[in-house]
């Protein structure tokens, strides 16, 4: 069994013992449930492109940073030009949790991404109801059909979704329904980093198709590569995570790209 196979099994466990908390009654009755969103796929045009991520810790990577306050990170985020801000909300593997999304979403006014394995209905509501603007459907954990499904019920919910990829076979996985398709350069599954390999699925996408480079951006020479290979946005998060003060490293980035 892969890492990927001992999330899913483990978000299963997390998803049935979240739904015994609280019902999906209780999430629509909350007040987040019913603000208008914002649109990651308008910020990504009018600002520098980058959906900043708060992150701890990783399975290829241990902790990556677990002192930094995900409140004064998100804020020095938007401040500095993020065009919006990726959250992970999986606490084992991860350590992150819905409580960090709620920190932030009353104090920031751009897109956030819930960042998690989403693979129940319910994931969705809970995403509305803790104030995401945008969900990630991973293609190696789902089917076709359940994209399709889930992507239905995320634009019921006022949710942009945000499809990601790794290999050609999951182009498979893309309908004209999709709002963003992310390509991750890391494996899921080997953790090997390939940007190249992004750079041929990505021109294998309708040429409409908004685009995000994700994971595995370790540098301003393999972001300038990224774009000028046409990515629409990216999505980076150990890069500015692991330094000590995350809100300076972003800061010193978007001085020289912008």
């Amino acid at each position: 069994m892969n890492i990927l196979d001992k999330i899913i099994e483990q978000k299963h466990v997390e998803v049935a013992e979240s739904k015994k908390k609280i019902s999906l009654i209780e999430l629509k009755d909350s007040a987040f449930f019913h603000r208008n969103t914002f649109s990651l796929k308008e910020t990504l045009k009018s600002k520098s492109g980058i959906i900043a991520e708060f992150k701890r810790k990783s399975p290829s990577k241990g902790i990556i940073n677990d002192k930094a306050a995900v409140l004064d990170v998100a804020q020095s985020y938007e401040k500095f030009g993020a065009s919006g801000i990726s959250i992970l909300t999986d606490h084992q593997f991860f350590g992150g949790n819905l409580e960090d999304l709620l920190k932030v979403r009353n104090e920031i006014s751009i897109p956030i991404l819930r960042k998690d394995f989403m693979i129940d209905e319910y994931q969705f509501y809970e995403a509305k109801a803790n104030g995401a603007d945008i969900i990630l459907l991973i293609a190696s954990c789902l089917s076709p059909s359940q994209v399709q499904e889930f992507t239905d019920l995320a634009h019921q919910l006022g949710l942009e979704v945000l499809l990601e990829i790794h290999t050609e076979e999951e182009l498979n996985h893309y309908n004209k329904n999709i709002d963003l398709v992310g390509i991750n350069n890391r494996n899921l599954k080997d953790f090997k980093v390939d940007l190249q390999h992004s750079v041929n699925l990505k021109n294998l996408l309708p040429s409409e198709t908004l685009s995000v480079a994700e994971s595995g951006i370790y540098s301003l020479k393999d972001f300038q590569f990224l774009k000028e290979k046409g990515f629409d946005g990216f999505l980076m998060g150990e890069y500015f995570m692991r330094n000590e003060n995350p809100m300076n490293k972003f800061k010193e980035f978007i001085d020289v790209i912008m």
